[in-house]
């Protein structure tokens, strides 16, 4: 059984392949998990590229409304992979492969970066504005605005 810290670090390895699938970072990423896990092995790291690619074709296909269940059932498939090896390791091993599996994840998440102009609004990610029940929402993009409308008769004489 792993460790928390390992198993958390399994976790990020699911995240992070899954993050990078459809971006312009994939291609290094790819390549860089496919060596990972094959551990110097070129059969085996033909086929985590298949793997991989899978990954992505699945991930690249889901409908708007399967997106979000596609994304974490493939983090959760790539969290198992990566627990698997790990468990498969005597512990000395183990640290040095999860040593590098670190510094995989510290490459990619340096690599990754969101900037905004002035004024600007960066997201690296999803965004979710919501507004309910009497609540104000709004975003600014350019000459559109986005947000609740005066109510009724408040500007009425």
């Amino acid at each position: 059984m792993l460790s928390e810290a390992m198993t958390a670090l399994a976790a990020a390895g699911g995240t992070a392949v899954v993050q990078a699938a459809g971006t312009d970072a994939w291609t290094g990423v790819r390549q860089q998990v496919a060596r990972w896990f094959s551990r110097g092995n070129p059969q085996r790291e033909s086929a985590e590229l298949a793997r991989l690619d899978q990954t992505a074709g699945e991930l690249e296909a889901a409908q708007p409304t399967e997106a979000e269940r596609a994304r974490i059932r493939q983090e959760a498939v790539w969290q198992g992979r990566i627990e698997a090896l790990l468990e498969s390791l005597e512990d000395m091993e183990r640290a040095r492969v999860a040593d590098e599996l670190r510094t995989l994840l510290d490459q990619q998440a340096s690599h990754r970066s969101v900037s905004a102009g002035p004024s600007g609004l960066a997201v690296g990610g999803d965004l979710n504005i919501r507004a309910d029940h009497g609540s104000a929402a709004a975003a600014s993009m350019g000459n559109v605005t986005l947000g609740n409308p005066s109510q009724p008769g408040s500007h009425q004489d």
